[in-house]
């Protein structure tokens, strides 16, 4: 039988530890060569009205540690609007997100999954695992940009790899804000307090991590001091230009470390491609995850160095990963319903086949 899972019968199913550290195998197999990524393939065009785009994604990825493969897939539409005197890209309306879950051994598949909640774990757990090799052993004040539900996993997720005394939280919305700090402060225990700038938020922070739908740079350099890591996790490429730090904020990184650097070219992501191009970074400066986590990579310098990760893209072998231990989860607890195998398997038996 094929399991189906919707999104809130997956939530609080997986403890966030139990899942940065699914994250954090997935990642070093890749680093290993084990695990394979394949590049996000994308189809987008201009739709409906001015500054609106339909768009598809399709992203797989195979960890034979858990023996699974997955395939997402999402069909949505978004459009660019402005709020508090910035643009945002936002998704309006329903979408399709959907990952399939395969097993290795048999060929089946196992399960068919909502994204939407698997997605905010995979990105908050992918960015606590770059902070937990980057961000200073004592670091305990947390900067976050945005008061979204990718915020909520990336202060969820922070909270398992360092002991946060205080989060400092901005978003452009005050009553959003002061809403996700009332909340989390009371899901935490830590105290999250709502601020009235980026740069409130940024000065004075160990860990800075941008979970925003912005199109200009919110991290600017001029906030960024000596010491601090920084996280992104905004998606923008040659289509949608989207960047979440400044020039100055990247130069003054000593390392950068992204999840995936295929990624980068195929999509001419805006947070590198363009400073490539004007000689700000070079190619060689830019690291993957699973390379630092398998030591090819080198790690934090020093308490003074200024460390960034770009958690550049949804990857295949986060979904494989996650949508593993969701499955695990779910059977344990006899949650989800299910539908016959026959309607995807082809059997042949014995027989030999050749296309």
């Amino acid at each position: 039988m094929v399991l189906v899972l919707k999104n809130d019968q997956m939530e609080n199913l997986l403890p966030m530890a139990e899942e940065i550290e699914a994250i954090e195998s997935a990642f070093r197999e890749l680093g290993k060569g084990e695990a394979m990524n394949a590049p996000r393939a994308r189809l987008r065009t201009p739709w409906k009205e001015e500054g609106g785009q339909y768009y598809f994604n399709n992203i797989m990825g195979l960890v034979p540690g858990v023996k699974s493969m997955a395939l997402r897939i999402d069909s949505s539409f978004s459009k660019e609007v402005q709020v508090a005197g910035s643009k945002r890209r936002v998704y309006p309306g329903d979408f399709i997100g959907l990952v399939m879950l395969f097993d290795m051994d048999t060929c089946e598949i196992l399960a068919l999954m909502d994204d939407h909640y698997i997605s905010t774990m995979r990105v908050g757990a992918t960015s606590a695992v770059a902070s937990k090799y980057l961000a200073r052993k004592d670091a305990a004040v947390m900067a976050l940009l945005g008061s979204g539900e990718q915020a909520k996993t990336q202060l969820t997720a922070h909270a398992v790899v360092r002991k946060l005394s205080k989060v400092k939280v901005y978003s452009p919305t005050k009553a959003n804000r002061e809403r996700f700090a009332k909340e989390m402060s009371l899901e935490t225990g830590i105290e999250v307090i709502p601020v009235n700038s980026a740069e409130e938020a940024i000065r004075g922070s160990d860990i800075v991590t941008a979970a925003t739908n912005t199109v200009d740079p919110v991290i600017q350099g001029k906030y960024v001091e000596s010491g601090m890591h920084l996280n992104s996790i905004v998606g923008g490429d040659g289509f949608l230009p989207r960047k979440e730090l400044d020039d100055e904020a990247v130069l003054k990184a000593g390392l950068i470390v992204v999840g995936y650097k295929p990624q980068i070219f195929l999509d001419k992501q805006a947070e590198f491609h363009d400073r490539l191009e004007r000689g700000l970074v070079k190619a060689e400066d830019l690291h993957e995850l699973g390379d630092l986590l398998t030591g090819k990579c080198r790690g934090r310098k020093d308490d003074r160095e200024i460390t960034f990760f770009k958690n550049n893209t949804g990857m295949g072998i986060q979904f494989a990963a996650t949508a593993r231990k969701m499955y695990e989860k779910a059977k344990e607890k006899g949650i989800g319903a299910e539908l016959p195998l026959d309607l995807f398997m082809t059997k042949r038996g014995d027989k030999l086949y050749s296309p």
